[in-house]
């Protein structure tokens, strides 16, 4: 599927729409760029899945733990891995397996421990098509 974003709300409401269809269990890869708009469609994606509390970006932290409507939102921001087996310091396991819906900023990263059974979310920016514009693809 592509969708395209002419602004932040855009994004948003897309992210949004995602998160309500989201199910348990599920793992979301979300690359782009710096400034692509990841955070923004993380965050209409968590409300999307009844997360009240406001939703940034865990650079530091590498993941950051949600409670949604029905059930737990683990958003994963793995810039700053410098080695793999920080994932298994943190114990990523229980949350791929676990009952939640995991969303993955900068998946690419972390590529050989992810499971097959994935979605991959690509968020592009074209500034031909303005600044603001962004083409969003969910595979």
């Amino acid at each position: 599927m592509k969708f395209e974003s002419y602004s932040a709300e855009d994004t948003y409401r897309i992210g949004y729409d995602l998160g309500c269809k989201a199910s348990r269990g599920q793992i979301y890869c979300i690359n782009g760029d710096l400034g692509a708009g990841k955070t923004v469609f993380t965050q209409g994606f968590a409300k999307g899945l009844g997360v009240e509390e406001p939703v940034n970006s865990p650079t530091f932290t590498i993941i950051q733990e949600y409670e949604g409507r029905d059930m737990p939102f683990y958003h994963f921001d793995v810039y700053r891995i410098g080695d793999i087996s920080e994932m298994d310091e943190i114990g990523y396991e229980d949350y791929f397996y676990g009952e939640g819906v995991c969303l993955i900023e900068w998946a690419e990263l972390i590529n050989e421990i992810l499971p097959i059974e994935r979605k991959t979310v690509n968020i592009r920016k074209n500034l031909a098509k303005g600044y603001d514009y962004r083409e969003i693809e969910i595979n």
